[in-house]
């Protein structure tokens, strides 16, 4: 019994890491889906959005210009403080392609 405490604290911190680690890799393929959009001529900010879940969009900030697209995720943590200060971000580049099919 005396151990439980820390056993659900390790608990605890094992979920956090892992909120953390899957935010990053969601922001790291909207980032790609944005940038790839903007390389086909289209809205890279909305298609980097639509590539995130439903939970993840109001806990995301998405810039985009100039062939960069940046995403950056707050997760999901008990404390608002905590989640700021475990924010991630991920962003990719493309550039349009130039002169014809070839």
């Amino acid at each position: 019994m005396a151990a439980l405490p820390a056993l659900m604290l390790a608990a605890t911190l094992a979920v956090q890491l892992l909120l953390v680690g899957y935010s990053l890799t969601i922001a790291d393929g909207a980032a790609e889906a944005g940038a790839l959009a903007g390389a086909a001529g289209r809205d890279s900010r909305a298609a980097a959005r639509d590539a995130l879940p439903r939970w993840a969009r109001g806990r995301s900030r998405v810039t985009a210009g100039d062939g960069r697209v940046r995403v950056e995720i707050r997760p999901p943590a008990p404390l608002p403080a905590l989640s700021e200060a475990l924010g991630v971000s991920s962003e990719a580049w493309s550039r349009t392609p130039r002169g014809g099919a070839g």
